[in-house]
């Protein structure tokens, strides 16, 4: 075996792409810090049992596992940020009121979750602590518009759901609750044959209600449909005043409702959103609310936020972020030296021309020089 292949599904980021990464983070970063986000940044590896506490069986099952040399205890390597940061948050900062925090970095996963997917992604994210209500919802929903236009990416398409729905049919009916995996596999697939098989021995309120959830597809009258087919239950009534009040307020996007959209059922506890663009079949950036998992850490916190990979949104925005830059010569000069200098202190970015290699500049376009007039030195166009 070569020395130099990488595991699959694991690549190296080259430098175009890189600097482009680099471009859409800082943009979102400083969009996050403008809305009052603080930053954040967890370690890549905790005890497993940390890392895993009251998010699910996914998240188990992404996450790399190794024993730790010093205490002999089971370490993870970190599959998704988000826990981390409500752990900071309940225990760390401790903070009684909102807490607004967001995060940048790298995460593994164990399997890719497409064909092409990179098992390790760079997730970025925003959340917010310490509110219940619905302006949570809707601040950080707007917040990831916003990150996406930052990001170029036009015509999205923000697909709601809410974890409420299924809750309350579980509540009412144990024996639907115990098929939790199966039923969130057909739900998210959509596979009518598997959900008929499954619900064939439920109460007949939760039947038709599981099988009713693929159909509940489309625009903001979807809401109006489902309060006529799903049960009359407390939680679900909850639910779809969340959702009626959230397409009431969003702009910037294409909303639809999609109340079989239940990825992470076990992990949130509200409402649920996915963002799409055209041309692409996965949703480019997924969030909702997930007021339960701060009791695993000792303090029950509301909680809402979003998560996008940065790999995948660098792919398809057009976002252009090739350099300008200025193009100096190399020589032992005191007046040269000075000049460089002071252009890089003043956000410039100067390449000098090592000798044998004035030409070699493939990665910035070089659209003016430096050169040397009357004994002084001055940046011109480059012809």
């Amino acid at each position: 075996m070569s020395t130099w292949l990488l595991p699959e599904n694991i690549a190296d980021v080259l430098p175009s792409e890189a600097r482009k990464i680099e471009e859409l983070r800082r943009r979102l970063l400083d969009r996050f810090r403008a809305y009052g986000y603080e930053m954040v940044m967890p370690p890549l590896l905790e005890y497993l049992e940390s890392l895993l506490v009251g998010s699910g069986r996914d998240l188990n099952l992404r996450t790399f596992k190794l024993v730790d040399q010093l205490s002999g205890r089971t370490l993870g390597l970190r599959a998704d940020i988000t826990p981390q940061v409500a752990r900071i948050d309940a225990h760390l900062l401790n903070r009684q009121g909102v807490t607004r925090l967001c995060y940048a970095g790298n995460v593994l996963h164990t399997l890719p979750r497409g064909l092409h997917a990179t098992r390790e992604q760079i997730q970025i994210g925003a959340e917010i602590y310490g509110h219940a209500g619905l302006e949570a919802d809707l601040e950080i929903q707007q917040l990831m518009l916003d990150a996406l236009r930052l990001a170029g990416l036009a015509k999205v398409r923000l697909d709601l759901s809410h974890a409420g729905v299924l809750a309350a049919i579980f509540e009412v009916d144990p024996a639907a609750a115990a098929l939790g995996d199966a039923l969130y596999e057909a739900l998210a697939g959509k596979d009518v044959p598997r959900l008929a098989e499954l619900t064939a021995d439920l109460q007949p309120g939760s039947r038709d209600a599981l099988r009713a959830l693929p159909s509940l597809y489309g625009d903001a009258s979807v809401i109006d449909e489902a309060r006529k087919r799903l049960p009359t239950l407390p939680g679900i009534g909850r639910a779809l005043d969340d959702l009626a009040f959230l397409t009431g307020e969003i702009e910037g996007a294409e909303l639809m409702i999609d109340l079989a959209d239940l990825g992470g059922y076990a992990y949130h506890s509200g409402v649920m959103f996915s963002a799409y663009v055209d041309g692409v079949p996965n949703a480019v950036a997924r969030g909702g609310r997930y007021d339960k998992v701060g009791e695993a850490y000792g303090r029950a916190r509301a909680a809402t936020g979003f998560s996008l990979d940065l790999r995948e949104v660098a792919r398809i925005s057009p976002v252009e972020a090739r350099s300008s830059a200025v193009l100096a010569p190399w020589r032992h000069d005191e007046s040269l030296r000075a000049a460089v200098a002071a252009l890089r202190d003043a956000g410039e970015v100067v390449i000098q021309a090592l000798p044998g290699h004035e030409h070699a500049m493939d990665e910035f376009a070089c659209d003016r020089v430096l050169v040397e007039r009357d004994g002084a030195w001055v940046v011109e166009a480059r012809v």
